[in-house]
């Protein structure tokens, strides 16, 4: 089940992604583009990097890809951190899948869409399925640092 910050914890689980926001365009939508290739290409070795991150339990590493601007269903990269640091408490390893499942272009704005999931291992019980998403956006913009996740500025 997709929940408000996922990229958040999606491309921050890897960015983890940000699913269910009435703003949301579908693939398609007016206005909306599909990315040239070379974008998609410049994005996935980011994504793969914030999973790696994110599996290395590096909380800072997978943050430095989400904006200090960061705001998406009320959420700011402060909420973001508080999220994964309790992840990480509370589970003995963590494992993220992520796929890029689309990249659209819509009134300038870079929205990628992803599908995944996140498995943890907790003391006692084994691993379990943490958080699954399908085809839910993000939005990234390139900052001075590079690409990063910068959420629905509703």
């Amino acid at each position: 089940m997709a929940t408000p910050h996922r990229l958040g914890i999606a491309l921050i689980a890897l960015m983890l992604s940000v699913g269910g926001m009435s703003a949301t365009p579908a693939p398609g939508a007016p206005g909306a583009r599909a990315a040239p290739p070379e974008l998609v290409n410049e994005l996935r070795p980011l994504v793969e990097h914030a999973r790696q991150r994110f599996e290395a339990r590096d909380a800072t590493g997978v943050l430095a890809h989400v904006s200090e601007q960061y705001r998406s269903g009320g959420l700011t990269k402060a909420d973001l951190r508080q999220q994964i640091l309790a992840m990480f408490s509370l589970y003995e390893v963590l494992r993220a899948r992520l796929t890029i499942d689309d990249v659209q272009v819509v009134d300038g704005a870079v929205w990628v869409y992803t599908s995944g999931a996140v498995s943890g291992r907790l003391p006692l019980v084994g691993w379990v399925t943490v958080l699954t998403w399908r085809n839910e956006p993000e939005v990234a913009r390139r900052e001075d640092a590079g690409w990063r996740l910068f959420g629905f500025q509703t």
